[in-house]
């Protein structure tokens, strides 16, 4: 059988390089321990995985840069702007980039995609940004959650205080129905967004209706101390309802639906099902399983098509002039959106997670399931580009979670522990590329997210195609000024301790709560963060229970000591400028309130909050 997976391998060692389907029987953990997958789950994901057509390799899409080699000979290239250019051999360096097609040896079209290989960054720019949870930045007049017009918000106030990036989490959307999906990194879609985003009494129409009978319910889902995704979006949905209803679709409307084409029309059906018969297709009924049914309301459907187009319009008024780095779960719900579209593609019986390692001794079980890396070649790499695509679009950056998955994920059989998966490999060049040109076409930078077990190789491929990486004090060994130039650095990210958490304790207390480890254990992790806080003592004693520092004194060092970093992109949380004590999410664990803790400051008054202002100060110094 040939093999069926292309990709990085500049440093995988013979043992433990893929076999055939991609699957790694070998691989070295975290404490570069040799570790051996079981016989009986390699063969469990050789079934899933299953063979290639033969043809494979030449119907798949060749993906190359200008000046390269396409290996196909004298051949016409049908261009994407409609145009026909003759190659033999390599590609002229002025070739377009951009998706091409080509015919194959047996005659049959495929695509040749041709990629500038390195992602766009502006020259000689350097700047400091805000971390932003967005649906936990209220304002006194959000809906119970944050919203994209606090997402403006914010960024007039970064704009003005000299940041040039916010980094938001995912926006992407849940099954229209209930429960509402809480975690950001298990959406139904990476292409299309939530509207729970949405602020009703903004929205094109909405001065047609009378919004002022919610006012009542806004309010008090606003004051309360947890976000609630179910009652809000039960209200905002009846809001929206109201001003469709009451709204004579614009030619604008029209005319972004029929560009959007299929796929829209698609995530719209799903959407309408989805609040019918839950979020998960596989208990829908049998006739409603394939993404080509029809749905009888029409109606439905546009409404959903109407609620992207104000997504779309929204976002691009919220992020104005500033970059907004969008992020990017590593998968999707097997029940979404995607799944149901691209149900042949993904690997049935299989989820995603990470092996244990030092942060997590059981491993970790993500829930999404996986592309076959085959099958995304055989389909052109469609639903990767359109979700590179669609999450870089509007606002001019991309963080790619986890991105070690273009190189390889961990997959788990169904029934069987996050220990007991193995590593299959993915075409990461190809990817990579891809990226790239995606990257290159919106103007977008991007950032990897390269924590956790990351082999050999992989942080210097990124490089090569200028993504990111992205350092954490609370990860990095080294000193900041150590950390490398072409990396996005913080302190903190939305699974880890705030510094007040880490400072006070509180954070400690709090996982004690939920989680069966050792106190001890977590205390002496809890010190190690604490030493790359203060690692020369100047907060008098980083363990002492009699040092007078305060809690303001410990979130300004960490951010005088983040400044020392040369790395481009300088980020702070939104939790750490104001000193709150309690992380976004604790992984693993689904007693606490995760994805679900709003800021304890309104989004209005963060020009005036003293630390604030401090921490934007001292990364606005570090970045002139």
């Amino acid at each position: 059988m040939p093999s069926v997976w292309r990709g990085h391998g500049g440093a995988v060692s013979e043992r433990s390089r893929p076999d055939a389907w991609g699957v790694h029987q070998h691989w070295t953990d975290a404490a570069k321990k040799p570790q051996k997958v079981a016989d009986a789950t390699v063969s469990a994901l050789r079934a899933v995985i299953g063979e290639p057509p033969p043809d494979l390799d030449e119907r798949a899409p060749i993906v190359v840069r200008p000046g390269q080699d396409t290996g196909l000979g004298r051949v016409e290239v049908r261009c994407e702007d409609g145009s026909t250019r003759t190659v033999d051999g390599a590609l002229p360096e002025d070739f377009p980039l951009g998706y091409h097609e080509v015919d194959g040896p047996a005659g049959a079209s495929r695509r040749l995609i041709v990629s500038p290989g390195r992602c766009w960054l502006p020259d000689d720019w350097r700047a400091w940004g805000w971390t932003v949870q967005l649906y936990a930045a209220r304002s006194s007049r959000s809906w119970g959650i944050g919203d994209l017009a606090d997402l403006r918000t914010l960024r007039e106030w970064a704009a003005a205080e000299g940041a040039g990036f916010l980094l938001v989490n995912p926006l992407h959307a849940v099954g229209a129905g209930f429960p509402q999906e809480s975690s950001p990194y298990l959406p139904a879609t990476r292409r299309f967004r939530n509207p729970v985003y949405l602020r009703p009494d903004e929205v094109q129409g909405a001065d047609r209706v009378d919004l002022g009978r919610f006012e009542e319910r806004r309010r008090a889902l606003n004051e309360a101390p947890l976000i609630d995704r179910d009652a809000v979006w039960e209200l905002k949905r009846e809001a929206l309802q109201e001003v469709f209803e009451a709204t004579e679709l614009p030619d604008e409307f029209v005319a972004w639906r029929a560009a959007q084409g299929e796929p829209l029309e698609q995530f719209a059906r799903w959407s309408v099902l989805s609040a019918e018969h839950g979020a998960d297709w596989h208990a829908w009924p049998d006739e409603l399983q394939q993404p080509s049914v029809s749905v009888g309301n029409a109606a439905d459907v546009t409404f959903h098509a109407w609620l992207q187009w104000l997504l779309d319009l929204a976002l691009h008024d919220a992020s104005g002039d500033l970059t907004v780095i969008q992020d990017l779960p590593i998968g999707v719900s097997g029940g979404g959106a995607d799944a149901w579209v691209w149900q042949d593609q993904l690997a049935a019986g299989v989820r995603v997670g990470a092996p244990p390692d030092v942060f997590n001794a059981a491993g970790q079980d993500w829930g999404s399931p996986p592309l076959i890396p085959w099958r995304m070649r055989a389909s052109g790499y469609d639903a990767f580009i359109e979700t590179i695509r669609s999450t870089i679009a509007g606002g001019g950056g991309l963080r790619i979670d986890h991105v070690m998955g273009l190189f390889r994920l961990w997959w788990v059989p169904e029934g069987r522990g996050p220990a007991d998966g193995a590593y299959v490999r993915y075409p990461s060049e190809d990817l990579m590329d891809i990226v790239a040109l995606e990257s290159h076409r919106a103007e977008a930078l991007v950032v990897g997210e390269d924590l956790g077990t990351v082999e050999p190789g992989v942080r210097e491929a990124l490089a090569e195609h200028n993504i990111l990486s992205y350092r954490l004090l609370w990860f990095e060994e080294e000193e900041p000024d150590a950390w490398p130039v072409a990396a996005l650095a913080g302190v903190s990210t939305h699974d880890l301790p705030t510094v007040a958490g880490l400072w006070t304790g509180a954070d400690v207390a709090d996982q004690q709560k939920y989680v069966d480890t050792d106190p001890i254990e977590l205390e002496r992790g809890r010190r190690e963060m604490l030493g790359r806080l203060d690692p020369d003592g100047v907060l008098e004693s980083s363990t002492s229970p009699v040092s007078t520092a305060s809690t303001e004194d410990a979130v300004l060092l960490a951010y005088r000591t983040l400044a020392r970093a040369p790395s481009v992109l300088l980020s702070a949380t939104l939790e750490d400028a104001i000193a709150d004590e309690r992380r976004p999410n604790l992984p693993a664990v689904t007693e606490r309130p995760n994805w679900s803790i709003p800021l304890a400051v309104h989004v209005e008054d963060l020009p005036e909050h003293r630390l604030a202002a401090e921490v934007a100060q001292t990364l606005r110094k570090a970045v002139k």
